[in-house]
């Protein structure tokens, strides 16, 4: 058993970055606060994991004590883990925080831990999975609208394929789904099948077929919690499931 608490405790991973916070300017690990209110509303206590020197014992350690894992946003995945140079506008790679989620995934699919990614998150899953993504979206696609830049989120409808889990948990569409990225999902990953997509043929959703609960998705579900926590509820009660048979 992970806990023995009423609550399921769900990992999160965090970014590592420089922060300023009052006389402060150093390196930190945070979390926007609204993935740990959506894991709190839907019943679950929120654990951060931060971006930190690991190995597959230390994951197993960790996914040891959880009851589900959550791989949230951020910076893009390293090229190098799916065999391609960088194009010029892909991030500067946080190499440990893809080393941990990396690790963590194997982990948590061993042990068969509920697990949700959102954005950077299901690109990290499908290339875990020996997948890849397509660098820069606008390149394939003629235009910006998934990530226009200055923190503001975009809205697109997201078609849900039916028969999916995803579609068990939100029905065969999402309207008005929040976007920022400029990567996406290209050949899918061993194990991985698509969910959902935009009209323009994007992937935005994903499952993982050799675990009870594996989904993850390229929008943004956290920033629309107070109308739509189905996501986040469907994780926690997997989690309590987990829990209940561990």
């Amino acid at each position: 058993m992970a806990s023995n608490g009423s609550r399921p405790v769900i990992g999160l991973t965090t970014y590592l970055e420089q922060s300023q916070c009052g006389v402060w300017d150093v390196r930190a690990s945070f979390l926007p606060e609204v993935y740990l209110t959506a894991v709190n509303r839907a019943g679950g206590t929120a654990v951060l994991m931060p971006p930190q020197p690991a190995d597959l014992e230390a994951a197993r350690d960790l996914v040891s004590r959880l009851d589900g894992l959550l791989l949230p946003g951020g910076k893009d995945v390293d090229p190098a883990r799916y065999g391609q140079t960088p194009h010029e506008t892909t991030d500067e790679p946080r190499r440990d925080r893809d080393s941990l989620e990396d690790y963590l995934l194997t982990a948590a699919i061993e042990a068969n831990l509920p697990l949700l990614g959102i954005c950077r998150g299901a690109q990290i899953l499908n290339v875990h999975q020996g997948g890849n993504l397509v660098q820069h979206l606008p390149e394939v696609i003629g235009h910006d609208h998934y990530q226009k830049g200055g923190g503001t989120f975009t809205t697109m409808d997201v078609v849900v394929d039916e028969g999916t889990h995803l579609s068990r948990i939100v029905g065969d569409r999402v309207a008005g789904a929040q976007m920022y990225h400029h990567q996406a999902i290209d050949t899918v990953g061993r194990d991985v099948v698509v969910s959902a997509r935009t009209a323009d043929g994007v992937i935005e959703g994903i499952e993982l077929t050799t675990v009870d609960f594996g989904i993850a998705v390229q929008w943004h579900p956290e920033e629309t919690i107070d109308s739509d926590p189905r996501l986040f509820d469907a994780l926690i009660e997997a989690a309590h499931h987990y829990r209940s048979r561990s």
